[in-house]
């Protein structure tokens, strides 16, 4: 008996816990609150990284091109332009370079775009375009350095060797130097083994392949900082030739000379050709019509009679009167076709003949 109250106590305290359990599942799950926003990193920026093993090697290549007085190659450069695609499109052209220190230079350029020729020894320079005949002569500096410069001023005339003809390479290609470092070997680039190394600037940023044995350059690849579109520009060069000895008539053209002058200057876009104002429509001309003058219609009374005619908006009365059945004159009526039914006569008259 004492168990019974015990009993009941426990079945309703099971109750209110299986009541609670079920609405905790039945309730909605409180939303968490939202996340705070993370403030953007700011970009790590990289520290400067000179390795010494890539500067020795600059340093190589460019004392080998120093000590040259003299020295030919060949250097096949791609150039990337945007297209309307997107994608650029890369457009080769071909120079043929032979130079002599301190004062002679000829480069032979062929491939996208007209052929063209430069020449300078010492006193002169001149741009040749073999294809239209004309050519620029402009007194020149005596130096190659102040003559590359020069033309680059006056006549806008750039080529993408111009460090490596230059007396320090080295001091070209170091300029405000940021970071330098060394890649590795390859063996895939001018058919010679090669080592890679990379260096860049606040302007521009280099990666350069020199022959392992000779020290030469065999392939530059650039890209410049400035450049939103961040465009390519690649040079393989070969053929090469140290100290060789250059004829005097290397640095000189008889056909340049006689072609057509023209100022040496940097080239002017020609202007768009004006737009034609659009032709006048003539105004169509004007034909006055003699005005017709009518007469008014005569009142108009019927008789008794009925005979066939036309409409009375299409009947014609030969002479003034009555109708033909009244007077007896001759018909002049106009029968059309299809209106011959019979309607009142009708006696037309002239109010001024009553």
């Amino acid at each position: 008996m004492t168990l019974k109250p015990l009993q009941r106590t426990v079945a309703a305290l099971a109750s209110l816990l299986l009541a609670s359990s079920v609405l905790a599942q039945t309730a909605p799950a409180p939303k968490p609150a939202p996340a705070a926003k993370a403030a953007p990193a700011k970009k790590a920026r990289v520290p400067l990284l000179i390795e010494q093993r890539a500067i020795d090697l600059i340093k190589a290549t460019s004392a080998k091109l120093a000590g040259a007085g003299s020295m030919g190659f060949t250097a096949i450069v791609d150039i990337e332009y945007p297209s309307k695609l997107g994608p650029p499109l890369a457009y080769p052209v071909r120079y043929d370079v032979a130079m002599q220190r301190p004062d002679k230079l000829r480069v032979l350029q062929s491939g996208a775009g007209a052929p063209n020729e430069f020449y300078y020894d010492g006193k002169t320079m001149m741009a040749f375009l073999p294809e239209a005949n004309l050519v620029a002569i402009a007194d020149a500096p005596p130096t190659l350095e102040a003559a590359l410069q020069q033309a680059h001023d006056k006549a806008a005339i750039y080529y993408p060797f111009t460090d490596l003809l230059l007396p320090d390479p080295y001091k070209a290609f170091t300029n405000k130097v940021l970071h330098a470092f060394y890649i590795g070997p390859s063996g895939a680039v001018g058919g010679v083994a090669t080592e890679a190394v990379a260096w860049a600037t606040n302007d521009v940023f280099i990666q350069m392949w020199v022959g392992t044995e000779d020290k030469l350059p065999r392939r530059i690849r650039a890209m410049f900082a400035n450049d939103p579109l961040k465009l390519r520009h690649d040079m393989q060069l070969s053929n090469w030739q140290l100290n060789p000895s250059h004829a005097p008539e290397t640095f000189a053209s008889a056909k340049a000379k006689g072609a057509q002058p023209m100022g040496f200057a940097k080239p002017v876009a020609a202007p768009a050709p004006a737009k034609k104002p659009a032709a006048r429509k003539a105004a169509p001309k004007l034909r006055l019509r003699r005005p017709t003058l009518r007469r008014p219609r005569p009142p108009e009374e019927s008789c008794d009679e009925t005979h066939p005619f036309p409409h009375p908006q299409t009947r014609r009365v030969k002479g003034i009167g009555s109708c033909c059945r009244c007077t007896g004159d001759p018909c002049a009526f106009d029968p059309g076709p299809g209106l011959g039914q019979r309607q009142p006569c009708g006696r037309l008259y002239l109010a001024q003949f009553r």
